[in-house]
Formats: structure tokens, sequence, C-alpha cells
């Protein structure tokens, strides 16, 4: 096993929790209890989430992979290639969770989900890593059935092997974080049980924060009434990046809503970018994604200010190490 898979997975540290009862296991900005529904509160399972990034930084190579070109398939695979390769990021056996935008009851040409060629080349990559399963996910504003069968995601990303798991009621796991918003909600089931997870959104307008881009598709773990989340949404994003922090983020930026997002609908308010941006700082994809397309600063997109003021990432993304290429 390589050195930078020896560090403990999600999955161990929950089942250690487990058997460890009702010890509370504490670390700070991170530590939150997954709340069993029993009537025996010696039933619930103290989980840290801090060690959920394993894999540490290598100074010879880009943190973040700009990709153009005309094949969503192709960036996505070459941008990993440029950043280390697959096996640098997924161990043989892990257990993959790959979070898309399938929000909308939207097609691929309206951009308001992740393109699905770029969702199936990454499940192929990890597949191809020796990943024992590769689940693929999202809880939907729209039907979930709906917007997972007319995203086109599904269909790309089953045929590619990954599982496909929709957002039922008795999979969500209420949960105490230690946010400055989020203090309990409830949460999908998938991402507590991962080994790795790959934030997969699609770069767009949104009306409330102006863009939604990485950090923003964090809502889609949430299950509960979300929009009471609005009122102070830019903290409550960067309560969940905080959470969730992945272990890759690759930003869809082939085709762009720029007008009346999140839900879109009308092709004229969408732009073909050609762009696939992949990245292990989660802060400097939505600051360069926010330039690029939307022709904000950092400063500008409040979301991006917290959570670089909390250290989950450089907004200023011309200090990270970048590659820009052609494919």
């Amino acid at each position: 096993m390589p050195d930078n898979q020896k560090n403990i997975t999600r999955r161990d540290f929950i089942v250690t929790g487990a058997r460890l009862g009702g010890l509370s296991v504490a670390t700070a900005g991170m530590g939150f209890w997954l709340k069993n529904r029993s009537a025996k509160p010696e039933e619930s399972i103290a989980v840290s989430m801090k060690d959920r990034i394993v894999i540490p930084s290598d100074p010879n190579l880009p943190e973040m992979v700009i990709a153009k070109g005309g094949d969503p398939r192709a960036m996505v695979k070459r941008a990993l290639l440029e950043l280390g390769g697959i096996n640098r990021f997924i161990a043989s056996g892990d257990i993959v969770v790959i979070k898309p935008n399938m929000a909308w009851d939207r097609t691929p040409e309206q951009a308001a989900n992740t393109n699905p060629g770029a969702v199936a080349a990454v499940v192929e990559l990890c597949k191809q890593a020796g990943a024992s399963q590769v689940i693929v996910t999202d809880v939907s504003c729209h039907e979930p059935r709906r917007c997972y069968q007319r995203s086109g995601i599904a269909e790309a990303a089953s045929a590619a092997g990954a599982k496909i798991i929709f957002p039922e009621k008795h999979k969500f796991h209420e949960l105490a974080i230690n946010g400055q918003v989020l203090t309990e909600w409830p949460l999908f089931e998938p991402f507590l049980y991962a080994d790795k997870v790959i934030n997969m959104p699609i770069a767009k307008h949104h009306n409330l924060t102006g863009v939604t881009l990485g950090m923003k598709n964090w809502f889609g773990v949430l299950g509960g009434k979300r929009n009471q989340l609005h009122q102070k949404i830019n903290e409550s994003i960067t309560d969940l990046a905080e959470l969730m922090k992945p272990t890759l983020t690759i930003l869809d930026g082939f085709r762009v809503l720029q007008r009346n997002g999140p839900t879109g609908g009308n092709v004229v308010d969408v732009r073909l970018n050609n762009t696939i941006i992949a990245s292990t700082d989660p802060v400097a994809v939505d600051s360069y994604a926010a330039s690029a397309f939307f022709g904000l600063s950092p400063m500008q997109v409040k979301f991006v200010n917290l959570a670089h003021e909390r250290k989950l990432g450089n907004m200023y993304f011309d200090e990270v190490r970048s590659k820009h290429i052609e494919v």
C-alpha cells in the first residue's frame, strides 16, 4: 500500500467509533455526533471526520489543473493524470462517493447539472484504480428519479460501473454539526461511510449567491428543509465546506449557465466554455471559476472569502500551483 494511503480512512474511523460506544472523539471544528434514531442514548456513535483528507501535498505536482478542449471525458482524464494520476487519490478497496450536481430535471444542454460524460470518466478511473464500490448520488431539488434520468448522469455512470443511490428518507441521519450556522441537520448516509469523496459540481449562476460552484454543491448532501438555510446561505456553505472536505474537486465548466440559475431551462442562457478544472484546493477552484467564467474577484464571492478565512483553501488562485492544458 502506498504511504499516502496508510492513514485511517473514514469508514475505519466510523467502525472504530462504533466499537468505542458512547466515547466522544473531539476534534476542534470537525467533530460531530451521528445520532441513531434510538431510545437508547448509549447507541449514539461518536464520529470524527478530521482525517477525511489523506492525500499529502506534493510540491512537484500542480494543485490545480485547468483543461480546455471539446470532450469532457478526455479533459477529466487528462486533468487527473496531470494531478498525479487517479492512484494518487484512490486506493484498492476504497468505497468512493462521487457527488455531481443532479438537482434539476434538466438535460445536459441546459447546463443545470454536471456533464454526464465527465462523471462517467471519473467512475471509470476509480474502478481502474481498484475501488471496491463507486457510488454516484445527490439529494435532488426536483423529483430525484426524473433528475437522475434526464440529466443523463444515472445512465452514463451506471454504464461505467457505478452504483446509483437515490435519496430515500430512511437513508438520512440527524447530525449535530459544529458549524457557525449549521448546528443539527439530517445528512445523507453514503457520505458517512465513504473512504473517499469526489465533488463534481457544475459552474453556474445562482440567484442568491451570485454563483454556485464546488462548495455550494454540498447542499446536496443534506435532507430536511434546506431553504431554511438561505437567510445565511454563505455561512451555511462554508460550514458544509468545512465538514465535507473532499478528496478532489472536479468542476464542470464545459457548459456554463450564465443567467437564471440555479435551475435554468433556456439554452440561450448557456455559454460553451469547454473547460474542466480539477484541484485538491476546493477554495482555489471556486475562486478561479468565479473569475474565469463570471468575471468576479474572490472578494466579490462571500462564501469564497469565508472559506479562505477558515483556512479551507486559498482564494488567491494565482498563488496556487496551477497548470493549463489543451486536450
